[in-house]
């Protein structure tokens, strides 16, 4: 007779024999197999989020010098630095165009000037092939001290300023090509690490990319300033009786205000100012044409201010009928002390003296290019013995961001409070309304209103 057969569970053979031999018990519960990749991500989105908020900060700077000082330090904090210099260079040249420090003051940077260019990681970056492999990972110097091939005068120069390694990048990308280097020096032998090479290398060439619009956006900005500054009086004229001072301040984007001082017989002086509507070349060109147009109608009338404005309002109408303009044109006999003034909708006069504050009142009038046929009185005034005329374009109160109301307030007080000693000075009387209306100064460049002072101080 048989044995019996043991029933079958699914996945379990009976007639396999059982261990007599127990496992060790569990002590620790083993990680989870994605534990490491989750680190590893963690990582990666921690760092990434630091280079999003480091180019965002980049982004956000208008100006080269703003963009180069944020690079600098944000350069040092991705590398783990205290100090460091950036060199930007001209294209096709070895010549700094600019050269910033980060903790290092200008005696520092003199003497790092004085260490030849060759023996420095910094001028390797900046002279070696664009395809090097110095151009696409940097150089590090770990042990400045310790190398024995160091320059010796780089040697005196790392042990007076107290860096003992550094690491140099340079500022380079495919659109733009290389525009210059940066260094940044630790107080400690030691180099980054290949995560923080490889985050600050990905930054530097978005700063590269940045910075190269910048300088385009700068350059430009020059060359408009440039034309601007031909388009107005290269000096003002000198009569006596009367001193001059201008202020005048072009747009990023190229504007329309403009000024005019011209000797006129019997030793008369014409004053205008001026603003052409819209920005940019066509505007300036524009504010060229009237400008010249109401030299020649001030030379042939000038002792008729509103002739002078009927003219140049037929003239802007015939030969640009959709454009508008604003001017203010004064004829002033500094020996009778009379000034005859007529405006096309521009902001009036302020008189300025020991005794008086206050805005001349003109008769209400239309922009040039408004209406079919412009005239408007003209207005008389005398201006007493050391009093000062100041002309504006309206960009000065707008500079301000204040209503018109309050700017034209703001702009008396400014006025007002020029201290006596200065207010024979046209200068100081000009430079001080700046100073009061805009704080910030006059090139603040994230403006995009021009700005024309002009003023005649009567002795």
């Amino acid at each position: 007779m048989s044995a019996p057969h043991l029933p079958k569970v699914a996945g379990i053979d009976p007639e396999v024999p059982v261990s007599t031999q127990t496992a060790a018990p569990l002590r620790e519960i083993p990680a989870a197999p994605g534990a490491f990749i989750q680190d590893r991500l963690a990582g990666w989105v921690s760092d990434l989020t630091t280079l999003h908020e480091l180019t965002e900060r980049l982004a956000a700077t208008a100006t080269l010098d703003a963009a180069l000082n944020e690079l600098l330090h944000a350069g040092a904090a991705l590398v783990g630095a205290r100090r460091g210099l950036l060199v930007l260079e001209r294209a096709g040249t070895t010549t700094p165009s600019t050269t910033l420090g980060l903790g290092l003051g200008p005696a520092d940077l003199g003497h790092l000037e004085t260490v030849e260019r060759s023996a420095t990681a910094l001028g390797r970056v900046l002279d070696g092939p664009p395809d090097a492999a110095d151009a696409r990972d940097g150089i590090a110097t770990p042990d400045l001290l310790g190398d024995q091939d160091l320059d010796p005068r780089h040697r005196e120069v790392a042990t007076r300023l107290g860096y003992a390694a550094s690491y140099a990048l340079p500022l380079a990308s495919e659109a733009a090509g290389r525009l210059g280097g940066a260094v940044w020096f630790y107080d400690e032998p030691g180099e980054p690490s290949e995560k923080q090479r490889h985050l600050v290398g990905l930054y530097a060439r978005y700063a590269t990319e940045h910075l190269a619009r910048l300088t385009e956006l700068e350059r430009a900005r020059a060359d408009i300033a440039t034309v601007a500054e031909e388009l107005l009086p290269s000096r003002l004229p000198r009569i006596p009786g009367v001193r001059l001072a201008a202020r005048h301040r072009t747009g990023p984007q190229g504007g329309g205000d403009w000024y005019d001082a011209l000797p006129l017989p019997d030793h008369a002086l014409g004053l205008a100012v001026g603003s052409v509507g819209g920005s940019g070349p066509s505007a300036m060109a524009a504010m060229g044409r009237l400008r010249a147009s109401l030299r020649a109608y001030a030379v042939m009338e000038g002792e008729d201010p509103v002739a002078v404005l009927s003219d140049l309002e037929l003239l802007l109408r015939l030969t640009e009928p959709a454009r508008t303009a604003t001017a203010l044109f004064a004829y002033c006999e500094p020996a009778a002390r009379k000034v005859v003034l007529a405006g096309a909708g521009h902001t009036p006069p302020l008189v300025l003296g020991d005794r008086r504050c206050e805005y001349v009142e003109t008769t209400l009038s239309a922009p040039l290019g408004m209406l079919a046929c412009w005239e408007a009185p003209s207005v008389e005034f005398s201006p007493a013995p050391g009093e000062t005329v100041l002309l504006y374009t309206d960009g000065l109160l707008r500079r301000t961001g204040d209503a018109m109301d309050r700017a034209f307030a703001r702009l008396h007080s400014a006025a007002a409070s020029v201290p006596k000693a200065d207010r024979r000075d046209p200068a100081a009387v000009t430079d001080h309304v700046l100073r009061a209306m805009l704080p910030d100064g006059l090139d603040r460049s994230d403006s995009t209103e021009d700005v024309v002072v002009l003023a005649a101080h009567f002795d």
